[in-house]
């Protein structure tokens, strides 16, 4: 098969198109997938730069998203059986089993059915954002219908469908976005009220659509000095999530004045820790945002796709800054 492989840190071009042997099933449990798709994210362009984060590293196959259709299964699976289209977010931290490949071998408790609305491009780009933004507004902020929840960086992958995720939970959203075309998006996206950071004040806009109480919960896609500008907009007893590291140089006397919950969220901790009940939960959202999927209530935005042997030209994209929605490898 063929496979996008690296055995050192650098530039896109340590991204080598191989071939490989197809990987065989061996344990009873697995399934054998012919990947149709997978998605490409920031997080592969950092372990592409800084290294493996599984013990595997190098060399390596990236990719944590993937999409396909089941070619065989082992002895034990009772959940799908070949022919059948899943979706999925594992593999691609270190070692061999990543998502920019043909095929790849992965235990049934880990795919889930895929949702027959999103084509395989949409599929295989969302599982992560998807489990992502979930995580942030669900599981760590508790979102609620009525509240009102600013979202950084809305037309971005994970920003898209968070936008999605709170309209569905019946919460009104503001967002931020770096041009008209992408405030488009957002508002097509559902969000009541779309921020131009290089045209409005961010925080006067915020106070202005909440009559100066600030929003219930704020998500951080950005970073941390969006995280620290963002504390005095949240109300107070409000909720700020981010998911990327906040800062040890942080300044946290607003937020401990205004009594704000500060939430961390990494949709890779189960891969990392070894956790097979939190991998559970998450393939319990999979099946959540799939039912949202099939009523019409959220949907993927794939900017662009690209053909496996392009993946560097996928990094380059992504490096350069503020891309639309997801990006997506596409395999024949």
């Amino acid at each position: 098969m063929q496979a996008i492989e690296i055995h050192e840190t650098g530039e896109p071009s340590v991204l080598q198109l191989v071939e490989r042997q197809r990987p065989e099933i061996t344990t009873p449990t697995e399934m054998l997938v012919k990947l149709a798709a997978a998605g490409v994210n920031p997080v592969d362009t950092k372990i592409r730069r800084n290294g493996a984060m599984l013990a595997a590293g190098f060399p390596a196959i990236l990719g944590c998203d993937g999409a396909g259709v089941i070619e065989a299964v082992g002895a034990a699976v009772t959940r799908f059986q070949p022919g059948d289209a899943v979706w999925f977010c594992h593999g691609g931290l270190g070692g061999a089993a990543g998502n920019y490949a043909e095929y790849r071998v992965i235990d049934q408790a880990l795919a889930q059915p895929k949702p027959p609305a999103l084509t395989m491009s949409e599929a295989g780009a969302a599982p992560l954002v998807l489990i992502t933004a979930w995580e942030a507004l669900h599981d760590r902020a508790r979102i609620a219908a009525g509240q009102q929840v600013l979202i950084h960086g809305g037309a971005g992958g994970v920003g898209h469908v968070a936008i999605q995720l709170a309209v569905a939970a019946g919460a009104r959203v503001c967002t931020t976005v770096s041009s008209a075309e992408k405030a488009a998006l957002a508002q097509a996206l559902g969000a009541e009220r779309c921020i131009n950071y290089r045209e409005e004040n961010v925080e006067n806009a915020v106070l202005e659509w909440t009559n100066g109480r600030g929003v219930d919960i704020a998500f951080d896609t950005i970073g941390p000095a969006v995280f620290q500008q963002t504390i005095p907009l949240v109300a107070h007893y409000g909720d700020l999530v981010t998911i990327l590291d906040p800062s040890a140089a942080l300044n946290l006397k607003e937020a401990r004045m205004r009594n704000l919950r500060l939430s961390l969220t990494l949709m890779l901790t189960p891969q990392l820790r070894n956790l097979p009940t939190a991998l559970a939960h998450q393939g319990d959202i999979l099946n959540r945002c799939a039912a949202l999927v099939e009523r019409g209530a959220l949907r993927i935005v794939v900017s662009e796709t690209f053909p496996l042997a392009q993946a560097a030209d996928a990094h380059r994209q992504i490096e350069l800054g503020h891309v639309t929605g997801k990006l997506a490898l596409v395999l024949n």
